[in-house]
């Protein structure tokens, strides 16, 4: 039970403060409107720290906060101990995290008037809709997580171990670094809890003018990532990293 709470309250918090700085950065009439991709970016490596402290600190020792790293994991270590409550854990927590970015911005959504942008402080779209190219952007950004993370802590990088208070820190730099180099196509969903836990949010939430979901393209940030996490896994275990 612990694992699934751990999850669902760290991925709970990545959403809060991942989609938050998207909203501050996107919604009209904000302080921080305008901000800017490497504001955005940055905000989501803060997430990901946030949320991997979070996730520890209420029970999950993994802290995945992403359904397609913790199959990777599961797929590297051949172990899915807990990965089905981790995973359940994550997609609830992705929608609280989604409907408390909706709740601290309630007055902006009325006085932005394009629905994309509303959306896009939710879930991902692609920058040039193309489907086989989208998808081949969210596995290679994916496998490029699943693996970093894993080869840094690898026997070779870290032979004592990675000292738990250390390794938020390195794997919110991991995510920044992705954003900033492979994020542009995509948005970088890298993780299917994040994007298709607050698309079901913005669908459920009574946002005004806010148009569609835009459920076509939902697939791709959930099948994309998954993809590319479990082709790492594989490529991890092969050479023992």
């Amino acid at each position: 039970m612990n694992i699934f709470l751990g999850e669902l309250l760290g991925t709970a918090a990545l959403i809060l403060f991942g989609n938050g700085v998207v909203a501050g950065a996107l919604l009209k009439a904000s302080k921080a409107e305008n901000a800017g991709w490497m504001v955005i970016t940055a905000g989501w490596a803060f997430a990901v720290f946030v949320g991997i402290v979070v996730a520890k600190a209420c029970g999950s020792a993994a802290a995945y906060l992403n359904p397609a790293f913790a199959i990777g994991m599961a797929i590297r270590h051949g172990d899915w101990t807990g990965i089905p409550q981790a995973i359940a854990g994550e997609l609830l927590g992705a929608m609280l995290g989604a409907a408390l970015v909706f709740l601290h911005y309630l007055p902006h959504w009325r006085g932005t008037a394009d629905p994309a942008i509303k959306r896009a402080a939710f879930c991902t779209a692609p920058a040039l809709r193309d489907v086989k190219a989208n998808l081949m952007s969210e596995i290679i950004g994916t496998f490029a997580l699943t693996f970093a993370i894993g080869a840094m802590f690898s026997p070779a990088v870290a032979p004592h171990g990675m000292a738990d208070g250390v390794a938020p820190y390195l794997v919110a730099v991991i995510v920044w670094a992705i954003g900033l180099s492979l994020g542009g196509t995509t948005g970088y969903a890298i993780n299917p809890a994040r994007d298709l836990g607050p698309r079901i949010a913005h669908a459920l939430l009574p946002i005004p003018g806010k148009g569609d979901s835009d459920w076509r393209y939902a697939p791709v940030p959930v099948l994309g990532p998954v993809i590319g996490a479990a082709l790492a896994g594989l490529a991890l275990s092969r050479i023992g990293a």
